[in-house]
């Protein structure tokens, strides 16, 4: 079907699509614990928020790769506790190590769900929090600006990348 008056979307295709009623699915699972009758609710609820975001996502948004998303959650669960020690460690000694500012990082991955994806990761890695959003410039405060944040900030952005299906080397 083709997007008219003023959808965003374009076509509603099977590709678009399955990723929205997959995921969907998993989180009605989650919040009902898989429960029969609930499904009676849930089926059409799925159905049409799934066909409503396909109607309304921009027609350049680039759908995850399940298999890159498999691969990141490992990933960001261990970088995640290891600078989680890192902050408590910091905010906890007797002489607190701690240089925060704000460093300005240029994203080359494309606007819009990558992107948001990316910047709400900067947020959930302790001692980091994306400040401001200016096109594809971030504004990141940082707890020690002498630490190697710019490259930290690379490799989470290519594993982003990796998520939206960009090959290595390939972000945009």
């Amino acid at each position: 079907m083709a997007g008219s008056g003023g959808m965003a979307g374009g076509q509603v295709t099977v590709a678009r699509l399955v990723p929205w009623l997959i995921g969907l699915v998993l989180l009605w699972l989650l919040l009902t614990g898989g429960e029969p009758l609930s499904w009676v609710i849930g089926l059409p609820a799925i159905v049409a928020a799934s066909w409503s975001a396909v109607l309304l996502e921009p027609p350049n948004v680039k759908t995850f790769s399940l298999v890159g998303l498999l691969r990141f959650a490992p990933w960001f669960l261990k970088a995640s506790l290891l600078a989680s020690i890192d902050v408590a460690r910091r905010a906890m000694a007797v002489s607190p190590r701690l240089n925060p500012g704000l460093i300005v990082y240029r994203s080359r991955l494309p606007e819009g769900a990558p992107l948001v994806f990316f910047c709400s990761c900067i947020c959930l890695l302790p001692g980091t929090l994306t400040a401001d959003l200016r096109g594809a410039e971030l504004s990141v405060h940082v707890i020690d600006e002498a630490l190697p944040n710019e490259q930290e900030l690379q490799r989470l952005e290519g594993r982003v990348a990796r998520v939206f299906g960009a090959k290595d080397g390939d972000h945009a």
